[in-house]
């Protein structure tokens, strides 16, 4: 340790002083305590502070003075037993931060010496740093800091006076250092300036208290936290405590000083370097000696306050202990000015005195109501957010998250009690904000969770009254909360209430009014130009609508209600159920952080394997029959369904095909049999898929299944094979395909009554006779003339309806009486010159009939 002194005293450079921190650390056991290893560096700062030039004098009484304290170490170690060891153990970090401090005083002074300004200035930083560290540890302020404070002042007025008398300036980066260095000294004398003033008055005094406080902390290190210590005798006896806060000085909490503790800490909150969990803890001893219903709701809304800002992270979630906390204190808020209507928490009132106990008998309060500031749906909204950041951040795959999911009952009763009291005050614009965070939690739920839920609500005190007004059933109380936030007049709050209803009834299986509320709402005109969190919320409804739609067994709904979002190819980007990237595509860290912020929580997620599955089968029920009834090979390349065909059309182009192994596999395999007219391997390869027992109620949705490939598998087979027939039995069909004679006849009949089939139905004989129309070259051409001018009067119908100020999409013009879709109308237009065949049965639509007529007249003019 000698030698490690000497190198402090003799050695300017940084190297030394970190070699002198391994040997602090490698020899902690060794160390010297304080008072026998701190006074000989004081010295030797004394004298170089002093003398300017004595640099060597300092360095020989500091090798003659560690030497001595080195033997005296010595001697102490051979006569210390286990108990000295340990505390000198721990003084060797505080003296290693000493010397730390005086290593830096070492470089002010070298750079001092060549007026290097822009070092000192560095220097002077870093040390102001430590001395922080100092603070954080709640050690006092040594006397070498002050010294060199009022050095340093000395030095820069001194420097400030030679450069105004001085005829040649120096460059202007050091003067700025300088100048720098002038404010930054006049702030820390300034905030030091009592400490300064006991220094100057009496330097040996200043160094005496200052040694006392060393020897009386030291034992206390050892044993407990010094920034929270506890007068002893005082737990128990009476509710005021002591304790030591910033800079070693005692902060004593009582009834009567808590509004002035409470101010100092809130004066903290949001500067640099505040302890953060010190300031929690304070504020809890606060609470504890609250005595008036004023004084706990102040502690309440700044300790709450204090808990959200622990973590100031945005990336990370809240801790859960953090989190629990909070809530339970938002539970008592809650009941505090629940249970006293004299006390109000509004976010906007009048200024008052933060220091003043406010009751409703002052005169100054109006109506005898206090008015305190604050916000209980801004920690409602905060609570709820970080609850569902825990969830994006957890594993959902294991334990932990299952466990923190358990904790939505909780917060869910805390929502509610919100709700009452809202309710019962009369507040609507935070009534509202509440009831949608309420709704965000069932819409998407089953009954049972739901049911679980609020028969946690009615086991609490307080009950919102929209409970009553559900009738007790799950829909019932979606619907009272979607209805109060209709009329609440927020447009933001009324789209994401519709979207939500729409939502619960499309999980319900009721698919006509989901549809039908969709239509009348309008939303698909203006959700382009929500926010992020609405268009999410809008592509999940959608996408449960078609699920819907599918379960219910209205295939062509389904397929044209999920056709959009699988265009796209970004399905779970849509869902905001993953972070979509596409090839040579580089996303930015900023981008990055916010696709994963508006992540939804694993438990909500719509399985997109599911979902991907309904929309292939429901595309394969409509796009096959309609390959099967075209002619000509340009038609057959306009799909409904583009994603479809390119499966399919990779699937034709593979030379061997293996057993079926993914969902698509089934689906393709399943789509090659139909076409074949194997509709039995078709029906089994479908209900083989494994996903289907995901789906509620899947024993229905397979038997829907097959049947629904019973009739498509009929329609594809009379317009594969009805060029090579002149009559056909109803009977030979009806045992083909298994199914009834009277559903045999209705299909038949449904397709020559939309002129898909050019036959006629003799039921007499039970068979079906095919007619055929031969065109001509001329009504051939005449043909293709009418489909081109079709899609020339489609276009100009787009552009027409953009001059008017639409968007130009035929989804914007959806018919709400009709019921009809958009993806029900391309279809249908599609089907106006896609679907008309030749030798195979006469033409359809207005656009072929006109062909016809005007092949006919050019043929007569041209006999």
């Amino acid at each position: 340790m000698s030698r490690f002194f000497r190198t402090q005293g003799d050695s300017d450079s940084s190297d030394s002083s970190d070699e002198e921190e391994e040997l602090m650390s490698s020899g902690d056991e060794a160390a010297p305590s304080r008072p026998a290893a701190a006074a000989p560096q004081r010295k030797g700062m004394d004298s170089f502070l002093k003398k300017p030039g004595g640099g060597s004098d300092s360095s020989t009484s500091d090798d003659a003075s560690d030497s001595d304290s080195s033997d005296d170490s010595d001697g102490a170690e051979d006569d210390g037993d286990q108990e000295p060891q340990q505390a000198v153990r721990i003084m060797s970090a505080a003296e290693r931060r000493l010397v730390e401090m005086e290593a830096t005083g070492k470089v002010m002074e070298n750079a001092l010496r060549i007026n290097d300004w822009i070092a000192i200035s560095n220097e002077f930083d870093k040390l102001v740093r430590m001395i922080q560290r100092q603070h954080n540890v709640s050690e006092p302020i040594p006397p070498f800091y002050i010294r060199t404070l009022i050095s340093l002042e000395n030095s820069v007025n001194n420097a400030l006076a030679k450069e105004k008398e001085a005829k040649k300036k120096t460059n202007a980066t050091n003067a700025k250092a300088l100048t720098a260095m002038k404010q930054k000294i006049k702030k820390s004398v300034k905030e030091y300036e009592t400490d300064v003033n006991k220094y100057n008055a009496d330097p040996e005094a200043f160094e005496r208290e200052y040694n006392a406080l060393v020897v009386r902390d030291a034992p206390a290190v050892a044993g407990a936290t010094p920034r929270a210590t506890t007068a002893p005798g005082v737990e128990g006896e009476s509710p005021d405590f002591t304790t030591v806060g910033p800079r070693g000085k005692a902060m004593q909490f009582s009834s009567e000083g808590i509004l002035k503790n409470l101010q100092g800490v809130q004066e903290a909150r949001g500067k640099k370097n505040t302890d953060r969990a010190e300031q929690i803890r304070i504020l809890e001893k606060l609470l504890e000696v609250a005595v008036t219903s004023y004084q706990r709701i102040r502690v309440l809304l700044a300790l709450v306050s204090s808990r959200f800002d622990y973590n100031s992270s945005v990336a990370t979630h809240m801790p859960i202990e953090l989190w629990l906390s909070a809530q339970r204190e938002v539970d008592q808020l809650v009941a505090i000015v629940a249970s006293n209507p004299a006390y109000s928490i509004q976010e906007i009132i009048e200024d008052y005195d933060e220091l003043k106990e406010r009751t409703p008998e002052d005169p100054d309060e109006k109506g005898g109501i206090v008015r305190i500031r604050g916000s209980i749906i801004s920690f409602v909204d905060r609570l709820d957010d970080e609850f569902t950041k825990s969830l994006q951040n957890i594993d959902p795959h294991g334990t932990e998250y299952i466990d923190r999911l358990k904790d939505e009952k909780a917060l869910y009763c805390t929502i509610c009690r919100a709700q009452a009291f809202y309710e019962n005050t009369n507040q609507d614009e935070p009534l509202g904000r509440v009831i949608m965070r309420r709704l965000e939690h069932i819409y998407s739920k089953p009954d049972a969770v739901v049911q679980a839920l609020e028969a946690a609500v009615d086991a609490s005190e307080i009950k919102p009254n929209m409970r009553l007004a559900g009738q007790g059933t799950t829909s019932g109380l979606i619907h009272a909360l979607c209805v109060y936030l209709y009329k609440s007049g927020n447009s933001l709050l009324r789209t994401r209430a519709m979207l939500s209803h729409i939502y619960h009834h499309a999980l319900h299986n009721d698919f006509h009014t989901a549809r039908d509320m969709l239509l009348m709402s309008h939303l698909q005109e203006s959700i382009h130009s929500a926010d992020v969190a609405t268009q999410i919320l809008y592509n999940r409804t959608v996408v449960q609508l078609g699920l819907c739609a599918f379960r219910c067994g209205l295939i062509k709904e389904s397929q044209a209600t999920l056709l959009d979002i699988f265009t796209t190819q970004r399905v779970k980007e849509l869902l905001a159920q993953g972070v979509h990237t596409q090839r040579f595509q580089v996303i930015t860290p900023e981008q990055e952080k916010a696709e994963k912020q508006r992540q939804l929580p694993f438990h909500m997620h719509i399985n997109t394997e599911l979902l991907e599955a309904a929309f292939l089968v429901s595309s394969m029920l409509v796009e096959i029959p309609l390959l099967a009834s075209i002619d000509s090979d340009e038609l057959k390349r306009k799909a409904i369904s583009k994603p479809f065909r390119r499966l399919l059309d990779f699937a034709d182009r593979q030379v061997f095909t293996g057993p079926p192994e993914s969902t698509r596999d089934h689906i393709m395999q399943a789509s090659k049999a139909l076409q074949d007219g194997e509709w039995e391997q078709c029906r089994d390869l479908i209900q083989s898929i494994k996903i289907w027992s995901l789906m509620p109620e899947a024993a229905a949705v397979k038997e829907m299944l097959a049947k629904r490939i019973q009739e498509q598998g009929l329609r594809t087979y009379l317009f594969t094979y009805a060029p090579h027939y002149s009559t056909l039995s109803l009977s030979l069909l009806s045992r083909t395909f298994s199914l009834p004679l009277r559903a045999v006849t209705s299909i038949v009949s449904k397709m020559i009554w939309n002129e898909e089939l050019s036959a006629s139905l003799d039921q007499s004989g039970g068979v079906v006779v095919f007619h055929r129309i031969e065109l001509s070259r001329t009504q051939q051409l005449a043909q293709t003339i009418a489909d081109k001018v079709g899609a020339m009067l489609e276009q100009n119908e787009k552009a027409l309806d953009i001059k008017m100020g639409g968007t130009g999409g035929w989804g914007d013009r959806t018919d709400g009486n009709k019921g009809e879709k958009r993806g029900e109308q391309t279809q249908e237009r599609r089907g106006r010159g896609e679907r008309t065949r030749g030798t195979r049965g006469g033409a359809r639509g207005r656009g072929a009939r006109f062909a016809q007529g005007l092949g006919n007249e050019m043929g007569s003019r041209t006999g």
